[in-house]
């Protein structure tokens, strides 16, 4: 029976690696996977969720637009807190439409 070449095979060999190689370097580079049932984010993790950066999101939770909470002397943002915010964000802004007008 042939053997049949994988495409990670393929490409590997275009690229003139091993598979094996190609395959660590692609899951080491992979971005982490955040836990979408976790109910309380670091900060790192919610700014990722934001979009922002780690100042801004420490910049939010100083000013109480987010609100965060100490866990012993771990500081986290409640998941359902960023929806929160992004909601009444999305309320009070002005629309696209009405900016270009």
């Amino acid at each position: 029976m042939p053997e049949t070449t994988t495409p990670i095979t393929l490409l590997a060999d275009a690229l003139g690696v091993s598979a094996q190689d190609l395959l660590h370097l692609v899951n080491s580079s992979a971005p982490a996977v955040s836990d979408p049932t976790l109910v309380a984010l670091t900060v790192e993790e919610a700014a990722r969720r934001l979009g922002v950066g780690r100042t801004t999101m420490y910049s939010l939770l100083a000013s109480g637009e987010i609100p965060s909470m100490a866990i012993g002397r771990l500081r986290r943002v409640p998941a359902d807190a960023l929806a929160r915010y992004v909601a009444a964000r999305s309320q009070t802004a002005p629309s696209t439409a009405a900016l270009a007008a």
